[in-house]
């Protein structure tokens, strides 16, 4: 998302629900953008946008790559606000193949509002391409010269 020159929208730390057995809650350092969430690590800066558009090096690093999972809107569903208790909110981002990712912040963060607002901008955004995509299909398709078929029909009668 970075790369594609996507400014951040909101930044800052979430807390999120681990997939393990214990469920235990960890920090992940989160960048909001107009196309989706990052999460990394919260020790881990993300890398700047220059160094992030030039292809990594080709030689193995000894160092582990970073590791930042994209949660894409094109891939998400919903964000449910599941409640809110002493001082956070719970909410649950809902990926289209059914995967749930609980989430918590301190309520006056107000992460799963951006995050819900963010989402809907980018839908709406997609669903304006589509309609601009198919009325330029239905403009090139009424431009395709039928007419001289037609005027030719008519003059042979």
């Amino acid at each position: 998302m970075l790369e594609s020159g996507c400014k951040a929208v909101k930044e800052g730390v979430l807390e999120k629900r681990s997939d393990g057995l214990l469920q235990l809650w960890k920090k992940k350092r989160c960048i909001l953008t107009e196309e989706g969430l990052l999460l990394a690590s919260p020790k881990q800066p993300p890398p700047p946008q220059q160094q992030q558009q030039q292809p990594p090096p080709a030689a193995p690093s000894t160092e582990p790559a970073a590791k930042i999972k994209e949660l894409h809107f094109s891939n998400m569903k919903t964000v449910d606000c599941v409640e809110r208790k002493g001082k956070y909110v719970y909410f649950t981002v809902v990926m289209a193949e059914g995967k749930e990712i609980d989430f918590r912040c301190a309520q006056e963060q107000g992460w799963n509002a951006a995050i819900t607002l963010q989402m809907v901008q980018y839908k709406n955004r997609q669903a304006i391409l589509a309609v601009r995509s198919t009325r330029q299909k239905q403009q090139h398709l009424a431009q395709q010269p039928h007419g001289p078929r037609l005027r030719s029909a008519s003059n042979s009668a």
